[in-house]
């Protein structure tokens, strides 16, 4: 079995999605705009990691890199394993955990090779001495981005989602701070 190498977007992800709240603010965003998560938290990382503000062509390289996967692949893998949420008669009640647990150890993998992949359309251009206020609101506009690209516009409940994760992400920036960035992010 090969062995994921190490990533620095890969230990923001965990970082960042098993913190208090975010989980769940990521999975509303998803549910209300079939949004890839991943994706979501490559805009953060981008701007966290001092890459700064994605343009239209980055945006295109990164979902266009990670598309096929995500529907084929990340989606369907999901899918099973809710639908088996809470059992699947006639299947034993323990078998069929066991099984939606190990589906899910698969999906988490399958994401994780996602990331790599959205990582590799990153570039080395990262600028670590940039503000953090800037590279929250560099995160902020490829979040815009993103929903721009989805033919989404972002409500006031998902703005505050966004914000949800972004105060994760930049933990050092002001809450209001990230509140006020937010609020500018369109679709």
């Amino acid at each position: 079995m090969t062995e994921f190498p190490d990533h620095p977007f890969w230990d923001f992800s965990l970082r960042v999605y098993m913190s208090p709240g975010v989980g769940a603010a990521c999975v509303e965003l998803q549910e209300a705009h079939q949004l890839d998560v991943n994706i979501l938290l490559f805009c953060c990382w981008v701007g966290a990691s001092g890459r700064g503000a994605m343009t239209r062509d980055d945006m295109a390289a990164a979902t266009g890199a990670v598309a096929r996967w995500h529907e084929e692949v990340v989606r369907p893998l999901r899918a099973v394993r809710t639908g088996m949420k809470g059992g699947m008669p006639p299947a034993p009640d323990a078998l069929a955990e066991s099984l939606r647990r190990r589906i899910q150890k698969t999906e988490i993998d399958c994401e994780h090779t996602e990331q790599l992949m959205l990582a590799a359309t990153a570039g080395d251009r990262a600028d670590a001495a940039r503000a953090a206020e800037l590279r929250a609101e560099d995160a902020a506009a490829n979040i815009g981005l993103y929903f721009q690209a989805l033919g989404r516009s972002p409500g006031d409940a998902d703005r505050k989602n966004c914000a949800v994760v972004l105060g994760v992400a930049f933990a050092d920036v002001a809450g209001a701070r990230i509140a006020e960035t937010c609020r500018g992010i369109r679709g």
